[in-house]
């Protein structure tokens, strides 16, 4: 067996022992993904969602009025992440203009 071979086999059983003795006895810590159903006691929880004047604003930006029947689902959108309400790519692929400076107001 080469040096190099040795070097690569000690190296990872030291690394398998180090993982294995770190997580000895931690059978009841919580670790994120291992269950996606579960979540640990003391996990905060969103129970209710504020969409105000200023959600709605956000959401429908670079949308004319009367708006389409396929936006209803912001009504059931809640706190998770949607990439619908946040600004994405710039230059001429910003087709609702959420990268552009805002109008000068008029006097």
């Amino acid at each position: 067996m080469h040096a190099t071979a040795r070097r690569r086999r000690r190296m990872a059983i030291s690394m398998v022992s180090a993982f294995v003795s770190a997580n000895a006895g931690s059978a009841d810590t919580f670790i994120a993904g291992v269950r996606p159903h579960l979540h640990p006691p003391d996990a905060p929880v969103v129970t209710q969602v504020a969409k105000d004047a200023q959600w709605y604003r956000q959401a429908l930006q670079g949308i004319d009025s009367p708006y389409p029947a396929s936006l209803q689902f912001l009504e059931d959108q809640g706190a998770w992440y949607t990439p619908f309400t946040r600004p994405g790519m710039t230059g001429v692929y910003d087709l609702r203009g959420w990268h552009r400076p805002a109008p000068a107001e008029t006097r």
